[in-house]
C-alpha cells in the first residue's frame, strides 16, 4: 500500500460520497429488493451486498476498474475504450449502464475542469464527448486513480468500499436500517472486499463478468416501480 500523501487523500477522495457525481441517487435495485420486502433484517441486507461484492463488483467492475489503470498507466486510449465496451456489453439492466455511464461521464468532467489538464484524462473525456466509448464509472474511475498515484490494488479498494457504502447508505435512507446497523455490516464486509478485489485485480478483461439474475430483475422492476427514491 501506498505511503504517499497526495494518492492517499485522492483514495479517500475519490470513495467519498461527498465527490458529486450522483452516486446518491443509485441503489442498484436496492430499492426494489426493500420494497417487495424481500430485505427485512441485518443478516438479510449484508447477505445481498456481499452477493453484489462477489457476484458484481469483483468479476466485473474490479477487473473492469483494474485494467482501465493499467491502459492509463500505458497512455493505451484503444484498450482503455475495449474494456469500457466489454463492461457495457455485460451489464444487461438499462438502469444500471445508465447510472454507470452517468457517473463516469460526471467525474471526468468533474475533475478534469477541477485538477486542470492531465493528458490521459483529456483523452477519455475528449473519446466519452464524442461517442467513442461509454465511460462507466469504474473504468473512468481506474483511469482517474492511476493518473493520481493510486496502485491497481488500492484503486480497487477504494471502488469496492465506496460501492458498499452507497448501498448501505442507499438502505439507510430508506429508513429500514439505522447507523448502527449499517456501520455494523460495513465492519463484517471488509474482509469480503479485500478478499474479492485480491482475487480479481489481476483478471484479464476476457474473463469480466456479471451474475446476479435477481439483482438484475430487481433492477428492472425498479424501473417501473409505482414510487422511487432512488433512479436505480
Amino acid at each position: 500500500m501506498t505511503t504517499d500523501a497526495d494518492a492517499f487523500l485522492s483514495a479517500l477522495r475519490l470513495s467519498d460520497s461527498f465527490l458529486p457525481v450522483g452516486g446518491y441517487t443509485a441503489s442498484y435495485g436496492l430499492e426494489q429488493y426493500l420494497n417487495e420486502g424481500r430485505i427485512e433484517t441485518h443478516d438479510e441486507l449484508e447477505a445481498v451486498v456481499a452477493a453484489f461484492l462477489r457476484r458484481v463488483v469483483g468479476p466485473c467492475e474490479v477487473v473492469a476498474l483494474s485494467n482501465a489503470h493499467a491502459a492509463s498507466a500505458d497512455a493505451a486510449l484503444d484498450a482503455f475504450c475495449a474494456v469500457d465496451e466489454r463492461l457495457h456489453a455485460v451489464t444487461m439492466p438499462r438502469e444500471f449502464r445508465e447510472s454507470s455511464t452517468k457517473a463516469g461521464a460526471k467525474l471526468c468532467e468533474l475533475l478534469f475542469e477541477v485538477d486542470g489538464d492531465r493528458a490521459f484524462d483529456a483523452a477519455v473525456a475528449n473519446a466519452i464527448d464524442a461517442d467513442e466509448t461509454p465511460g462507466h464509472y469504474p473504468v473512468v474511475f481506474g483511469a482517474v486513480a492511476q493518473t493520481r498515484g493510486l496502485s491497481r490494488r488500492e484503486a480497487c479498494l477504494a471502488y469496492a468500499h465506496a460501492f458498499v457504502t452507497g448501498l448501505l447508505g442507499a438502505a439507510q435512507r430508506l429508513g429500514r436500517f439505522g447507523h448502527t446497523a449499517i456501520q455494523s455490516i460495513l465492519e463484517s464486509l471488509r474482509p469480503v472486499i479485500a478478499a474479492v478485489c485480491d482475487r480479481y485485480v489481476e483478471r484479464d478483461p476476457s474473463a469480466m463478468v456479471s451474475f446476479a439474475p435477481l439483482a438484475e430483475i430487481m433492477g428492472m422492476r425498479h424501473e417501473r416501480a409505482g414510487r422511487r427514491l432512488f433512479m436505480s
